[in-house]
């Protein structure tokens, strides 16, 4: 392991999402430790500083040193991953990854599927808990969607600080709990209390599996692929659960919830043999692990050098994706578009009973049915990801200049997606009539799925490309956003569609999604310079060139180090003893 000099504390140094550094050693000065420089994060952290100078020391250490004779006057050691290490979850074996993206979309499933869990029930709740206001009827889903709101600004940010495993599986725990508790609710009121605390535990698979594919994921095609299964994974969800609320509900409203606990359980026990994957958290046991077995106590990870405490976590890390949203304008706009493309999705548990049921005459269960063609549009777009991703692999090894260019790389998706899915609520509107077969307003959720999809996974994907390390909480400040209007809008949906009528209804957000449509134009014109402005983006950047330099100042140790070997080898052959100079120190 290379060691360097370092001055002065460390924090929210560079995690593996970016280029990873060999594990150094930096020895500071006395005088040197209280005089250097440091930058600032957007965070408020005091980060690491920017003229860190190489002392002559050179020192080796490796895991299984024994005990240092000295520990006290030792200088500070600063770990990161060597070059192929394999506990970086970059150098992972392909299985491995492959069975965290399936616990991720497990996981995500899960959430979705209980989000829309009680929409084919409803008939049989209002009946049972004696429920007239169709208001009150919309909560059950609502409030599901409120849990999304207030779980992510917290789940994210911990995952960040204490790593996503633990976050993961507690949460997942208590999501089943609440379920189990859901299907035993004895009250309406103890019903949504529990349907409100199922929202809350199943946000944090929404809010941390974005991060959990962009810590096994280094390359940015790969984390793309990964995270449009994910997209994928949060439509299924919802789409399903209609028709299976529909026709189990027959027998009995709880065994509804039965089903999604059954689900749950089952799922848990996968989840329970997920590692941790966030790179910090790994190098911090790493870090401990080191001093149990040198004795040394000053190695350390950069994350354990940030500050921690209550009032950190709670004026810095909790903040992030509130501070995001209000001051990172592609977090803001994105936030925006996605929350009205979302609250139009949930608003359709709402409209497609109008419909189907209303115009069609169709019961509970086969009412869910229609949803399949939304899952089916989810499916194709997934394929044009695939194949977009396709050609943007072609031009990177053409050495074109647009894949170079962060927006070009997938906001084109999001222009196709838009309009789809203008088209599809003015098809949905304009067709649903008895006269017209159902088949007809059927098929338009295959272009809304289809533009659904693009929207989410251009957006999302451009966020975890423009922030990186920052993405979980960028992603939280959208989770919580849109989960906002996913919550308030369908409790309106039923009237406007009342007093509206479906066409015009239907009209009225195709109208909305419409004027939504500029918003990734916008990126493709002005992106670049609104991430040179961000504060978030400049210390990305700013990470970045800590790195590099920190690889440039290695290699030139490294070429020196290799200097004295040789001239000591020909030393040794000329009979020669070399003095014992501070670079042969040993530890």
């Amino acid at each position: 392991m290379q060691c360097s000099d370092y001055t002065g504390p460390t924090s929210s140094l560079p995690r593996q999402a970016l280029p990873s550094p060999e594990l150094t050693l930096k020895t500071p000065s006395a005088a040197e430790d209280h005089t250097q420089r440091s930058s600032h994060s957007p965070d408020g952290q005091e980060s690491a500083p920017e003229d860190a100078t190489r002392t002559e020391a050179s020192h080796q250490l490796e895991e299984g040193d024994t005990a240092v004779s000295d520990p006290a006057k030792s200088p500070r050691i600063i770990i990161f991953f060597p070059r192929g290490d394999p506990e970086n979850p970059y150098n992972w074996s392909t299985g491995r990854k492959i069975f965290i993206l399936f616990l991720g979309i497990v996981a995500v499933v899960n959430s979705t599927l209980g989000s829309s869990l009680p929409s084919g029930a409803v008939d049989h709740l209002a009946e049972y808990f004696h429920v007239k206001s169709q208001a009150q009827l919309v909560l059950p889903i609502s409030l599901f969607l409120v849990g999304y709101v207030l779980g992510p600004v917290v789940f994210a940010p911990l995952s960040e600080s204490y790593g996503r495993r633990w976050v993961m599986v507690i949460t997942f725990v208590f999501f089943t709990i609440f379920t189990m508790a859901c299907a035993v609710a004895p009250t309406w009121p103890a019903f949504l209390v529990f349907r409100l605390l199922s929202g809350i535990t199943a946000s944090s698979a929404i809010a941390v599996v974005g991060g959990l594919y962009a810590d096994i994921y280094g390359n940015p095609i790969t984390r793309g692929r990964a995270m449009a299964f994910f997209m994928a994974a949060t439509a299924c969800g919802p789409i399903l659960a209609p028709s299976i609320s529909g026709f189990i509900s027959v027998l009995t409203w709880r065994w509804t919830f039965w089903a999604g606990f059954i689900i749950a359980g089952a799922s848990l026990a996968f989840l329970c043999f997920m590692p941790e994957t966030y790179g910090p958290t790994i190098l911090k046991r790493k870090a401990q692990r080191m001093r149990r077995q040198t004795g040394n106590p000053n190695i350390f990870a950069p994350i354990e050098l940030e500050k921690k405490g209550a009032r950190q976590m709670i004026t810095i890390t909790l903040t992030r994706p509130i501070r995001m949203f209000l001051f990172e304008a592609i977090v803001l706009f994105s936030c925006l578009y996605l929350s009205i493309a979302y609250a139009i999705f949930y608003l359709y548990f709402e409209a497609y009973p109008l419909v189907f049921e209303g115009v069609y005459g169709f019961n509970a269960g086969t009412a869910g049915l229609p949803f399949l063609a939304i899952g089916l549009g989810a499916f194709l777009a997934t394929g044009i990801f695939m194949y977009w991703d396709s050609i943007l692999i072609r031009a990177k090894k053409s050495n074109a200049r647009w894949p170079q260019i962060e927006e070009y790389r997938r906001l084109p998706l999001a222009c196709i997606g838009g309009p789809l899915y203008v088209i599809s609520l003015f098809w949905l509107g304009w067709s649903a009539n008895a006269n017209v077969h159902w088949i007809v307003p059927t098929l338009s959720g295959i272009p809304f799925g289809m533009g659904f999809m693009l929207i989410f996974m251009a957006l999302l994907n451009y966020i975890a490309d423009a922030y990186e390390i920052f993405a979980a909480s960028a992603m939280a400040a959208t989770s919580a956003c849109r989960s906002i209007f996913g919550a308030v809008l369908p409790i309106a949906g039923r009237p406007m569609y009342q007093r509206l009528g479906i066409p015009w209804a239907s009209s009225l957000l195709g109208f909305l999604s419409l004027g939504m449509c500029i918003i990734p134009f916008a990126f493709i014109k002005y992106g670049d310079r609104i991430r040179a402005n961000s504060t978030f983006c400049q210390e990305l950047r700013e990470k970045k060139r800590l790195v590099a330099q920190e690889e440039k100042e290695r290699e030139g140790s490294d070429a020196s180090a290799q200097e004295e070997d040789s001239g000591s080898a020909q030393d040794e052959e000329s009979g020669g003893r070399p003095p014992l100079g501070q670079g042969d120190e040993k530890m």
